[in-house]
């Protein structure tokens, strides 16, 4: 009989890892921001951004190589920071009808292709998840790990043994402020200075209702170097040596600001922390060093089509794909490969404070 109690209690604390207290890595991922991270989300809209037609997702093991809806060849920064931390499973996207009971304990990711800060970005894809949605549907969320844990260990399991990550904010420049054509009239009545300020006022106001929703352990990435993904310099005609000016400076003027919100919110809010991810800095480490990193060009991405560097037309099933996948830092117009992922979380999760802080994730995650 006790052996047979025994034997329960090992299968509840693998169901159930939340209720067990070991500490042998991270119970659960929420993720919140858009395509760099989404993982399916968007197949569950009606949308024009999309990634669940090969050869997306090519080199990622848990499918077979079969597109999941990431935007990418193998797995996000994401999947892979929740590897390097121990994380058992995928956070699972929301949207997904398998997503239910007992799958929530190992996270839920929220984030949508084309989504943003603001709720008019990304408008032209039609449909896609921005930041008050995705928090719409974490609330959601937090009231099943009520209903499954009960409230005082639901708000242990959220509070001490849950990073939430936040990747967004690309596409409010990419598909709003900078969308050709379409924000031309914006940009000539609102400054860069106004955009910005507008974008900082509803993060912060969307990141203290994440607090208020007992998240505590927050790490978001800033804007990486937008004028430096194939896209831009196609559509820019730049060398391949170079960047688009614009773009960059913008990213560079909103991460000041953010970094300097995300001070403020560690200041006010008691139990928080917040911890940003310098991606701007750690991918133009890359671009600048990507030889001695293992890659072979920074500029063109390997599955697509249109311009100098494959910059216009998304990955697709009649797309022109590179050989090695891994000698890219771009997969496709826009986002990165595997191979820069990988690049990317090893810093973030084990980094110093240059690329990481005010601690790196590893740490967070021991708090």
């Amino acid at each position: 009989m006790a052996m047979k109690l025994a034997w329960v209690a090992v299968v509840l604390c693998t169901t159930i890892a939340a209720v067990c207290g070991g500490d042998e890595g991270l119970k659960a991922s929420f993720v919140f921001g858009d395509s760099l991270v989404d993982a399916g989300n968007n197949n569950y809209l009606p949308s024009l951004s999309k990634a669940d037609m090969r050869p997306n997702g090519i080199d990622f093991a848990a499918s077979g190589g079969q597109p999941t809806g990431r935007y990418t060849n193998g797995r996000t920064i994401a999947d892979i920071i929740g590897e390097l931390l121990g994380q058992q499973d995928y956070a699972q996207p929301f949207l997904a009808a398998n997503t239910t009971g007992r799958v929530i304990l190992n996270g839920v990711n929220y984030a949508s292709g084309g989504g943003g800060i603001l709720n008019g970005t990304g408008k032209i894809f039609v449909n896609r998840l921005g930041m008050d949605v995705q928090l719409d549907y974490f609330n959601i969320t937090r009231q099943q790990l009520d209903g499954l844990l009960g409230k005082a260990e639901a708000k242990e399991f959220v509070m001490k043994k849950s990073i939430f990550s936040v990747t967004v904010g690309s596409n409010d420049f990419l598909n709003n402020y900078l969308l050709p054509v379409v924000s031309a009239g914006e940009r000539a009545t609102e400054t860069p200075d106004s955009f910005i300020e507008s974008l900082i006022i509803s993060f912060r106001s969307q990141l203290t209702r994440l607090y208020s929703l007992d998240a505590r352990k927050v790490v978001v990435a800033n804007v990486g170097p937008i004028g430096c993904i194939p896209y831009q310099k196609t559509i820019n005609k730049v060398k391949e040596e170079e960047c688009v000016g614009l773009p960059n400076q913008l990213a560079v003027q909103y991460n000041s600001q953010l970094r300097d919100m995300l001070t403020e919110l560690n200041d006010n809010l008691p139990g928080a922390k917040f911890v940003i991810a310098n991606v701007y800095d750690l991918v133009m480490e890359l671009l600048t060093d990507y030889r001695s990193h293992g890659f072979r060009t920074t500029s063109y991405a390997c599955c697509g089509d249109g311009g100098q560097y494959q910059g216009i037309i998304p990955c697709g099933p009649t797309s022109t794909m590179c050989d090695d996948r891994s000698e890219y830092v771009f997969w496709d117009p826009y986002h990165p490969s595997e191979a820069a992922n990988v690049f990317l979380a090893k810093y973030i999760v084990d980094g110093d404070t240059k690329y990481v802080s005010p601690i790196n994730l590893r740490q967070l995650l021991e708090l």
